[in-house]
């Protein structure tokens, strides 16, 4: 459990410095959103037979962090909508 939470936060912090401008995203945020595109790899990685989903492997890290990516567009785009609405 506590390595899953490391690794969430790793791809978290990962994901964040692969995506372009400034994120307003806090340390909990990064973690959600790491631990999310862990899930997502872990799953994809495992429907493609290259392990369990709790297994860290190659392809299952590099879905991940490709998810986690894509996680953190979404929630600043949200994040930006409710900026504009106020």
């Amino acid at each position: 459990m506590i390595g899953f939470i490391i690794a969430g936060l790793v791809i978290g912090a990962l994901a964040r410095l692969i995506k372009p401008g400034k994120q307003n995203l806090s340390i909990v945020a990064t973690l959600l959103l790491g631990l999310a595109g862990s899930v997502i790899g872990g799953v994809i990685a495992s429907l493609l037979g290259t392990g369990d989903i709790f297994e860290l492997n190659f392809l299952g890290f590099i879905v991940a962090v490709i998810a986690a990516v894509a996680l953190i567009g979404v929630a600043e785009g949200i994040a930006g909508r409710r900026k504009s609405v106020r």
